[in-house]
């Protein structure tokens, strides 16, 4: 079968999500972001990730509005924020958004972090608007382990998806374990680490020896341990080299090598340090 942008990974309610979508995180909120989706949708993307926190829903449903892809071809997600958090705001943050986006369902809804004595009742609210039918998949991001344990004490519905930071210095190992144990899957953000590890001479070189560039191999890396990426590029050759990485495959001894490049170094703030306070 042959791979590109519209191929997908089964969730564990049936739903399928592209293996590699668009990330919008700091993209203009403007036309420019509009036109940054709509170049994204025709190289082939069907998958574009937003939330409310990036205050561009409106530009991705611009985009959307405009593209003659037909509607159940596209997967978009967005998150509720952390000063939305909650029962009854997580379902008017959810109406917010939707009218934004131009939208009459969504494909994935995430909580996008696990605000401390909030994320609980933010689930439930979830979860209505899945049985509701106003989203296709409902899951969570930057979760650890401890704080999805917490939740599937309470929860009816056991997330589809939890989207972390995973690049080569941060493999996430024990949380990809945690998530393939209970059928959840693995979508990583920040995936090829801003670009800090082009120049990595193990990445360097898996990209001479397979004529492939050092964000691709990083990519074909994340794939080939069954984890969706979001990577986020504003060029259209960037766009289309970050969708090229079916064609070739590492072995299990290059898929170790990129492994042992792991320091547990980060881009964002660990969920357990992270300042809900200030984002309340």
């Amino acid at each position: 079968m042959n791979m590109n942008l519209s191929s997908t990974a089964t969730l564990h309610n049936g739903v399928g999500m592209p293996w590699v979508g668009l990330g919008v995180y700091k993209v203009d909120s403007g036309a420019e972001g509009a036109e940054i989706v709509q170049t994204a949708l025709n190289v082939g993307y069907r998958s574009i990730d937003t939330a409310s926190f990036y205050d561009n829903e409106e530009s991705v449903g611009q985009a959307l509005k405009a593209t003659n892809v037909p509607r159940e071809e596209l997967f978009v997600t967005t998150k509720v924020w952390n000063n939305e958090q909650g029962y009854e705001e997580t379902l008017a943050a959810f109406d917010r958004s939707m009218e934004k986006l131009g939208l009459d369902y969504l494909d994935l809804y995430l909580i996008h972090w696990p605000v401390p004595g909030k994320f609980k009742d933010t689930w439930k609210a979830l979860e209505k608007l899945y049985k509701d039918g106003r989203v296709k998949a409902i899951g969570v991001s930057n979760f650890e382990p401890h704080h999805l344990e917490e939740l599937l004490e309470v929860a009816e519905i056991t997330p589809m998806v939890n989207q972390i930071e995973m690049h080569p210095q941060l493999n996430q190992k024990h949380i990809r374990y945690y998530c393939a144990q209970h059928t959840i899957q693995v979508v990583a953000w920040s995936p090829i680490g801003r670009g800090r590890f082009f120049e990595n001479e193990t990445i360097q070189r898996l990209a001479k020896a397979y004529d492939k560039s050092p964000a691709q191999v990083i990519l074909r890396w994340e794939y080939q341990h069954g984890v969706i990426t979001i990577p986020k590029s504003a060029k259209e050759h960037r766009q289309k080299e970050n969708g090229d990485v079916f064609d070739f495959s590492l072995t299990q001894e290059e898929m170790n090598e990129i492994d042992s490049l792991h320091t547990g170094e980060r881009i964002g703030a660990h969920p357990d340090e992270f300042d809900y306070e200030s984002t309340m």
